[in-house]
Order: C-alpha cells, then structure tokens, then sequence
C-alpha cells in the first residue's frame, strides 16, 4: 500500500514538472516572439524614417537621380552650336527656338552666363535646358514629348534687417550692408528725397533704415520694400511706409504723403556741376550769358527720370540742346532734360509719363563739355530756379484713414527709435535689433 502512494507521488511530480516546463516554454517562446515583434516594428520605423527623409530638388529634379552640367555662354556663340556639341540633334533644336519665342526667346541668352543640361547619368543626351536670366527665376527649355518651355519663379525667402550710421564723407560709405550698397542709397532716396536733399549731405548727418532682405537658396539676393528711414541733418526726418487698398507710399509722422509734386532732381547719384545763374561763363562759347538751368554731372548712360506726372511735348534735337525732353506737367509747370545721349524707349511727343519714369539717358550731345543733364522748370511760362521753389504740399490723408495708419507708424517709429546709431560702417546691424525686426514684419503682413 505504501509502495502505491509512492508511485502516484512520483507520478504527480513528474506530470508537474511536464505542465511547469511547458508553461515555461510557453513563456520563453511568446517573450521571443513578442522581441520579435519589437524587433520587425523598430526596424519598420526605422524603413519609414528613411523613406521620409526629404529629397533635395534643384530646378525641379531630384538631384540625387540627376546630373547637372554647366556650359558657359561664350560671346558670338548660338544655342544651337552648344546643344548640338552636346548630342541634341538640329530637329529638336529648331522645334525649341520656335516654342520659346513667345515665352522666353534663344535671342536673350546672354554671353557670360551659363546654360545648365539636366541629365539622368553622365552619359545620357541632355532632356532639359536650365537658363537664369536673374537671381529670382529661371527658363525651363524641357525636350521631352513635344517639347515645353516655361519661366518658373524661384522660392524667395524674406528678412528683415535694419542698418543706420553717422555720414563722414558720403552716405554710400556710411552704410554697414556692403551687398546691397547701391540699392539702400537709392530705398533711402525714393522715402526721403522729398524732404532731404541727399545732393549736400554732411558729415555728422544720421540715418537708420529697416528694410526686407530677399534670399534664395539660403544666399542673399535683393532688397525689398523698405518699412522705415530715418534721417537727421538739422532736424529729424522719418517716412513710414504704408499700403493698403486705397494708399501705397510713405507718410510722415502726420500723415501727410512724404512724395510731392516734383523731385528734386533728375538723376541719381549725381553732383551739381553748375547752377542757375544769369551771369555764367560759358565754357565752350567764351562768354558770359545767362544759365536757366541746373546741371547735374553723371556718368555716360545714368537714366534721366521725369520728376513728375506728365506729357511728352518735344522729343528732338538741336545743335545747343543736343537730344532733349521738353514736358507739361499742368497748366503752370513744364520742364526740359538736356545733352541726352539717347531717348528711353517709347518716349515720343504726345506720350504720358509717370514720375519717376525714365524719359532718357545722360550723355554730352550738343553744346556739353562732358556727360550732364541740364534740367530746366517753367512756372507760367517764364524758366526759374527750381531750387529755390516752394511746391504746394501735397493732399493729406483722409481723416478716416489717419487711426489705421497711426497705428502702423507707431509700431515702425518705436523699432526706428531704438535702433542704435553704427558708428563705424564695419560693424554690421544689432542682431536683437534685427529679431525685433522680425516681429514688426509679422505685424505688417
């Protein structure tokens, strides 16, 4: 009887173990499929993330399944002679120029500048033509099927940036922003030649600026609209810019449009070379006569703007004026632009012109000793000194308009104020300046 209970003890023990080593396998091999399973889902993640990485494009192609080449444009060389050297026959050619002429024509490709042949691999024929004509778009010349020519504008990023400095010699040397030198001078000048007159600065005269700064391809590439200047020579003078469905342009504090009825020269980045005067030594005739003009010395080809709204009267030459403008403004004004050395395009009697349009180029025809535009102004008829006029103000703003655009001057004339004067035009703008900036900007938007 006892040999039996021991029997059916070891036999329960050892279903025991049975039943433990199987559930314990059980175990090991749901833990091994559950790693598994963690293992295949990391790896999925990882699969997923690598797909998502993002591709870089260049002109539309995905530069890691493309090749781009560049061929130089060399002077006297057509786009026929370069794609023919690169394996495109004269058939697909000529189907090209003939689609391009409404869109961008071959004829405006420019010696100097380069051509970009998209590929699949080193070796295969070009099936797209890149041409840039400027940092902001490109010509697609696309050979593929019927062959498609289009100009595509490129992404432009925007920044705001603020500069200012102390004059010493010339406006141009004061400013910090080497780039875009020429362009601030001339933003400076179309928000504040009405009241300042950037032909006689002097030194100790202080300026600030804020302003948009383009960029392409994370590379600067031009200035924008200009938000906010600021000139101090005798006494301060600011233009905020303003825009909305009825109003475009800068207004001083009150409100009033900065722009008048005239400029207050023809040219820029120009000098005075001789005044008004009733009793001038002429220096090509010898003797004394009267000068009913102001000349302002400028390089060969510098355009000659109209300095205000109005229509073309004589468009011509003689053997004293050489090629000239003559131009009425209203029933009191007209003006005349002497010495050209050629008309813009389209400029003709009888022709409508805007201010700030150019009517011309500076040149030294006629009775001129060196390249200038002579620039005369009528009033009733009679030729008078322009610089010694006072033009009637122009028409203020709208009583209505005047809380909204407060509002807007506030904002820019607070960030114009705490700009700090760059003395030395090494020095580059103040970054935390230049992030406040960037929130007056997403006001303005």
């Amino acid at each position: 009887m006892r040999g039996e209970n021991d029997k059916k003890k070891k036999a329960s023990k050892f279903n025991l173990e049975i039943i433990l080593g199987f559930l314990v396998s059980l175990f090991l091999i749901g833990s091994c499929l559950q790693s598994d399973t963690k293992s295949i889902a990391s790896h999925k993640q990882i699969a997923e993330k690598i797909v998502e990485l993002p591709k870089e494009y260049l002109y539309g192609f995905d530069k890691s399944t493309h090749v781009f080449e560049k061929v130089p444009i060399k002077k006297n060389q057509f786009i026929a002679n370069i794609l023919s050297n690169h394996g495109i026959g004269f058939s697909l050619i000529n189907t090209l120029e003939q689609k391009a002429k409404d869109v961008f024509s071959v004829t405006k490709l420019r010696a100097g500048k380069d051509l970009v042949l998209v590929k699949s691999d080193e070796c295969s024929e070009a099936y797209c033509v890149i041409y840039e004509p400027d940092r902001f778009s490109y010509v697609k010349y696309d050979l593929r099927d019927s062959v498609n020519v289009e100009i595509i504008e490129k992404e432009v990023e925007t920044k705001i940036k603020s500069t200012s400095g102390i004059v010493s010699s010339s406006l141009w040397n004061a400013l910090a922003q080497d780039t875009f030198r020429d362009l601030l001078v001339d933003k400076m000048e179309d928000a504040l030649s009405w009241s300042v007159n950037f032909y006689s600065v002097q030194a100790g005269d202080k300026f600030k600026l804020i302003y948009e700064e383009k960029w392409i391809d994370d590379e600067p590439a031009g200035i924008g609209r200009v938000f906010g200047a600021y000139y101090e020579n005798e006494k301060p003078h600011y233009a905020i810019y303003y825009e909305n469905e009825g109003y475009k342009g800068f207004y001083d504090l009150e409100g009033r449009p900065t722009k008048k009825g005239f400029l207050k020269t023809p040219v820029k980045a120009s000098r005075i070379s001789s005044r008004y005067n009733m009793n001038r030594y002429h220096p090509i005739l010898k003797r004394r006569r009267p000068h009913y003009g102001t000349d302002y010395a400028a390089a060969y080809g510098t355009p000659i703007r109209a300095v205000g709204n109005g229509v073309i009267e004589i468009a011509s030459y003689t053997r004293g004026n050489g090629k000239y403008v003559k131009m009425r403004h209203d029933k009191v004004y007209q003006t005349q632009y002497l010495h050209m050395t050629r008309f813009a395009k389209g400029i003709k009697r009888g022709v409508k012109v805007s201010q700030g349009q150019t009517i011309g180029y500076v040149g030294s025809t006629g009775l001129a000793t060196g390249p200038h535009v002579c620039f005369r102004f009528w009033k009733n008829g009679k030729q008078v000194d322009h610089l010694r006029e006072n033009f009637p103000p122009p028409d203020p703003m709208k009583a209505e308009e005047l809380p909204k655009f407060m509002l807007v001057k506030d904002e820019i004339q607070f960030e114009l104020d705490r700009i700090k004067i760059v003395e030395d035009p090494a020095l580059t703008y103040n970054e935390e300046e230049d992030q406040n900036s960037a929130l007056l900007a997403e006001n303005l938007k």
